[in-house]
């Protein structure tokens, strides 16, 4: 028998308490962004029908990213790569029930069967919030306002990041009012538009030469070139300038710095990768040059909801990943240091065991948190525990302290002792919570 690794499946990871606390962090703010926004938490199935990805989601998804396989009901299922179908599906099964706008929003777990890098996981996390029933630009707009407060929320200056939007219908327009590509050849240079910085200009160009072909080639690269060269909506060609689909993202762009929201630009070759998008479409990216790469977008998507019966409703969206929340916060040095969540380390001192055991009850009750040390060690193999565990306070529990109900509460970054009855201990270990981390809590970073 081969022995067994300790290493996770290839694409994962474990979350270990530091790293807990971390993720807790960062769902905690998404959960505080979106409650503020009267945003309504839901969940959905782990496992869907194969079929509900295989409709919009994209051919790319579904035959090489999801993990699928066939249940004890011969039925094809998969585990979720994403939320948006499923959201759609559970709006189209309350259609009539539901008071809209409907601003709804989960932190949920995925799977995708492709290749980990940093950043990308095959397992992964991510915030999913949507906006349904609103058909104008407002819904987009406070959508990205959603983001860049997020980003803000976690300590981000505008500088940190670039917002880039563009529209699926300016799009279409490009390809086939401009470029004049048929529904194939307009299909696969949006594809080439969304591998455009991850591949060289000559792969690039090349490949548009390919889907042009050699006749017409030379003058769609020169449409292509000047295309390439817009910088604002006002530089597009004459030809989609004056479009609805043009006026549209002049509007969410006058709105969006309306509201003080300085990070948005417009880019023309910002396509996004899944089908079902149907407008308005952005990305959030990262500017620091170790971390130079999208962080997360969204978009329009008003036809989900009307595949599975229901009337139509307008949608728009985004996901952030935590993975990728992480490395943003990491490299602009925006990671809170680790605090324990316990907020008091009780040792045991000998005789002293049924009151400490009361007085940690007591202390609970109170809604504090207690871990109590009751292995009998040497009491300075519970100061090392304390500090290790990265605990901020200490008490040590003995027959006197019971009988006087003065205790001697240690602060273990500063090495302050406070002699404080129970009620004053309990607002000490309350207050805690709610105060900036000491400036010299060096005392956690030694090793025990």
């Amino acid at each position: 028998m081969s022995k067994l690794t300790t290493d996770p499946y290839k694409g994962t990871r474990d979350f270990f308490p530091e790293d807990m606390w971390r993720r807790d962090y960062i769902f905690g703010i998404w959960r505080r962004v979106m409650r503020r926004y009267g945003y309504q938490a839901y969940d959905a199935p782990l496992l869907e029908p194969l079929e509900l990805y295989a409709v919009k989601s994209g051919d790319e998804l579904v035959n090489e990213q999801t993990y699928q396989f066939i249940d004890r009901g011969d039925r094809k299922v998969a585990i979720r790569p994403e939320m948006t179908p499923s959201v759609s599906r559970m709006i189209a099964a309350k259609r009539q029930e539901t008071a809209y706008p409907a601003r709804w929003f989960s932190i949920a777990q995925f799977m995708r069967y492709e290749r980990p890098q940093r950043g990308r996981e095959r397992e992964f996390w991510q915030l999913n919030a949507d906006l349904f029933g609103i058909n104008g630009i407002e819904a987009e707009a406070e959508i990205i306002g959603i983001g860049d407060e997020t980003l803000k929320e976690f300590g981000a200056k505008p500088e940190f990041y670039e917002i880039r939007i563009n529209s699926r219908q300016l799009i279409d327009l490009v390809m086939t009012n401009y470029l004049q590509l048929d529904t194939i050849q307009s299909h696969l240079m949006i594809k080439l538009f969304d591998r455009k910085n991850k591949i060289s200009h000559e792969q690039f160009r090349d490949q548009a030469i390919e889907i042009f072909g050699a006749e017409t080639a030379p003058e769609g690269l020169a449409r292509l070139a000047e295309l390439l060269g817009v910088r604002t909506i006002a530089e597009l060609p004459e030809a989609i300038r004056d479009s609805e689909a043009a006026k549209e993202l002049g509007r969410l762009m006058d709105t969006l710095s309306e509201r003080a929201i300085s990070s948005a630009s417009f880019d023309i070759t910002l396509m996004r990768g899944f089908d079902y998008y149907t407008g308005v479409v952005f990305e959030f990216f990262d500017t620091h040059p170790d971390n130079n790469r999208s962080l997360f977008g969204g978009g329009r998507y008003d036809g989900l909801v009307g595949l599975f019966g229901a009337d139509p409703v307008s949608a728009v969206g985004f996901a952030p990943g935590y993975s990728m929340t992480e490395l943003f916060l990491e490299v602009h040095n925006l990671l809170p240091k680790f605090s324990s969540t316990t907020d008091v380390y009780v040792g045991i001192l000998e005789g002293a065991e049924t009151g400490a055991f009361e007085l940690a009850r007591r202390l609970r009750k109170e809604g504090v948190n207690v871990e109590l040390d009751f292995t009998g060690r040497k009491l300075d193999k519970q100061l090392k525990t304390a500090i290790k565990k990265q605990v901020k306070y200490l008490l040590f529990v003995g027959a006197n302290e019971l009988a006087e109900e003065l205790y001697a509460l240690k602060n273990l970054s500063t090495s302050e002792e406070q002699k404080v009855s129970f009620e004053r201990m309990v607002t000490v270990l309350k207050d805690r919570r709610h105060k900036p981390q000491d400036e010299d809590d060096t005392l956690f970073d030694l090793e025990i």
